[in-house]
């Protein structure tokens, strides 16, 4: 009998009832395939491997992280309360010390989720792995965390969720936003002004194969994790990278993405996109589970394999090289740098017109941050969709300082009289969620 090295919690949940069409490369197919292949290599029957069914996510759960518009249940559906909630069960296994690591493969995905939703970005509704973490951080304590998101996509929604979050490492690698959507995701893109650094995006040329992901892990990401020193370690765990994709153009393999697994040493790994469900999915999947279970997968290897058809140009070395040592530069930089973005101002605004391209909304937010030296900031956000509704979302942070407290409660009771469809209140410091509808 096989022995992990690790006790590893898994869950399924293929969502069986969620599609955005039968034919959709978001389908239930993603993770059938995979479940089939895990009992045919008797994944299973590893002892020490272990499956948890998933539980639902609260509606405060999702709202400590999202504004929903017009409310909660627009936008979300049962699967997304057990996708989310799936995250959730493995996050509750893993900090109970019931398992070492943990695996959720579960869907509808969720890192395109922005903080305010007004509909569905990228196949994604509401950001499972944010609702994951911000459970973990009350349930539990938790103040540190690192997210690494290794989708061939930029997780664009993460990073908005945590661009002003201190506390919270947001890395992402990712085929380069000029080539692929959403469009995101570039060197410059650092964090708020609380928060510069905080923030740190890698991305990588088309056709970057397994030896640019790896070099990109251990030359940037592994020695970043050591300076920031988290007290967990989450990966975002897309597989669209892998050469047989078909809506990315890069070059990773099964293999490459179990070695990359053993190098990050992920406390949890969250299922995000990967659209090759029969060439790709099932190898990929068992490759994570098996290096996270630190069992041998030196034998694992897709029907169509071949090392020398993927292997990258002298070029895309050079790129990613380049790329990797400018991220790693403006790591070290973090601190001049965000003196720099503070200097002389008392409020940071930011304009930003995001589309939906699942559900075809643009909308338009004006963000004003406090600036703050002793946390992140409280800040609202001023948002409208065409077509739709006109919002105001205060957000005050869990470690907020008294003076930004202050602030984010002043902001929402000033708007009181404002011309808005609704006025949203985050109070993460007192765990307090509120919302009103001003009179006409």
């Amino acid at each position: 009998m096989l022995y992990a090295k690790n006790k590893t919690g898994l869950v399924f949940f293929p969502a069986f009832d969620w599609a955005i069409s039968p034919t959709h490369p978001e389908r239930e197919e993603r993770l059938l395939y995979t479940q089939d292949q895990v009992f045919e290599e008797g994944i299973f029957d590893i002892e020490g491997i272990v499956e948890y069914k998933p539980d639902l996510v609260t509606k405060k759960d999702v709202q400590r992280v999202h504004f929903c518009v017009p409310d909660l249940w627009a936008v979300m559906t049962e699967s997304h309360f057990i996708s989310a909630g799936g995250t959730k069960t493995i996050a509750m296994a893993v900090m109970e010390k019931q398992v070492d690591c943990g695996f959720a493969l579960v869907r509808p995905p969720g890192h395109h989720a922005n903080r305010v939703v007004h509909g569905a970005r990228g196949f994604c509704n509401v950001n499972i792995e944010a609702i994951m973490v911000e459970f973990i951080r009350k349930a539990y304590g938790v103040n540190r965390v690192a997210i690494v998101d290794t989708d061939c996509h930029h997780g664009d929604g993460t990073q908005d969720i945590y661009w002003h979050d201190p506390d919270t490492l947001f890395i992402s690698i990712h085929q380069d936003g000029r080539t692929l959507y959403p469009g995101s995701g570039f060197l410059s893109e650092i964090g708020g002004p609380n928060a510069v650094g905080t923030t740190l995006n890698i991305p990588l040329p088309p056709n970057t194969s397994e030896e640019g992901m790896l070099y990109a892990i251990q030359e940037v990401v592994l020695p970043v994790l050591k300076d920031f020193q988290p007290e967990i370690i989450i990966n975002s765990a897309g597989q669209d990278n892998h050469y047989s994709d078909p809506i990315t153009n890069m070059n990773f393999s099964a293999q490459g993405y179990a070695q990359l697994t053993s190098l990050l040493k992920p406390d949890i790994a969250v299922l995000e996109g990967g659209y090759s469900i029969e060439g790709a999915l099932p190898y990929v999947n068992a490759g994570i589970i098996l290096a996270m279970a630190g069992v041998d997968y030196s034998h694992l290897r897709e029907p169509d394999y071949d090392p020398d058809r993927i292997r990258q140009t002298p070029d895309v070395t050079r790129w990613v090289g380049k790329t990797c040592e400018k991220a790693l530069e403006t790591w070290h930089n973090r601190v001049q740098l965000g003196e720099l973005a503070r200097k002389d101002t008392q409020f940071a605004k930011r304009d930003r017109k995001i589309f939906y391209d699942t559900d075809n909304i643009n909308e338009y937010q004006n963000e004003t941050l406090r600036i703050c030296e002793a946390c992140g900031g409280t800040f609202r956000i001023d948002s409208k969709a065409h077509g739709g509704k006109h919002i105001l979302a205060v957000h005050i942070p869990r470690n907020a300082c008294h003076h930004c407290h202050e602030q984010g409660l002043s902001w929402y009771e000033e708007a009181a009289s404002g011309a808005y469809d609704k006025i949203y209140l985050q109070d993460c410091a007192k765990d307090v969620i509120e919302e009103k509808t001003p009179p006409p």
